[in-house]
């Protein structure tokens, strides 16, 4: 579990002094939505997520993403980022929009929620951008252990990545979570393999089968060699889990 450098440069994308420069920097270039817009992960979230679900929007930056779900009839989005500059920014923009808050915070220590205060977390690019800085195994771990522990019993942590099982299953699947993962890959926005025809959804929104290690199967090929992998990550109700084992038990005493 080392350092994800796959697709990572010199910028310590865990370093809020970073965020902060590059967003007063690039104050004037509008939104910016990492990875893919809401168009394109629509369906999944329409599928996993209720839009009466409360959300937590973990590194928002200055993307369209809380805007556009709202818009879809979200009802509760709470937006968090290390950057100060960026929050301050969103904040003005969304003042009037009462299903938005927006909040300056470390995804490394969100101490200022109770547990399982969300149904949903949704991250699109920042546990890559923990994987790109320092002592990244340690700050992905406390990144996630907080959100194991502000998702609700049967809530969704919906994780869309460059990091592929191989890189990101040995973060996700340990037993301290208790998540039910499943993974769908999705290309990159606009990708057009040449002489083929566009991706087709459905398929897209099959849970692609993987091992009994979590990795993909050896004979697995993705149609872009640079999709996007989208985990949800679903936290097991571990009282509706066990009850499930003592009723399995009890039946097969029976018989």
């Amino acid at each position: 579990m080392l350092r994800d450098v796959s697709s990572c440069n010199t910028y310590n994308y865990g370093d809020a002094l970073y965020w902060d420069g590059r967003y007063i920097q690039e104050a004037g270039c509008g939104s910016f939505d990492w990875y893919q817009r809401y168009s394109a992960l629509r369906p999944f979230l329409r599928h996993y997520v209720p839009t009466s679900s409360r959300a937590l929007m973990v590194g928002c930056g200055n993307a369209m993403m809380s805007e556009d779900m709202v818009k879809d009839g979200y009802e509760e989005i709470v937006n968090v980022d290390i950057s100060t500059v960026a929050i301050d920014m969103m904040k003005r923009k969304y003042e009037h929009v009462p299903q938005m808050k927006y909040l300056q915070m470390d995804v490394r220590d969100m101490s200022f929620f109770p547990d399982e205060s969300f149904d949903a977390v949704i991250d699109k690019g920042t546990l890559d951008s923990l994987m790109c800085g320092t002592n990244a195994p340690i700050c992905a771990a406390q990144m996630l252990g907080e959100v194991s522990r502000l998702l609700k019993n049967g809530g969704v942590y919906m994780l869309i990545t460059y990091g592929d099982p191989k890189a990101r299953m040995p973060h996700l699947s340990r037993p301290v979570f208790n998540w039910k993962i499943e993974l769908h890959i999705i290309p990159r926005p606009g990708f057009q393999k040449p002489g083929a025809p566009p991706s087709n959804l459905k398929s897209c929104l099959e849970p692609i089968p993987l091992t009994e290690k979590g990795l993909l199967p050896a004979d697995y090929v993705m149609e872009d060699p640079d999709s996007h992998f989208i985990y949800i990550c679903r936290k097991i109700d571990e009282s509706v889990e066990l009850s499930n084992k003592s009723a399995d038990r009890l039946t097969a005493d029976l018989l």
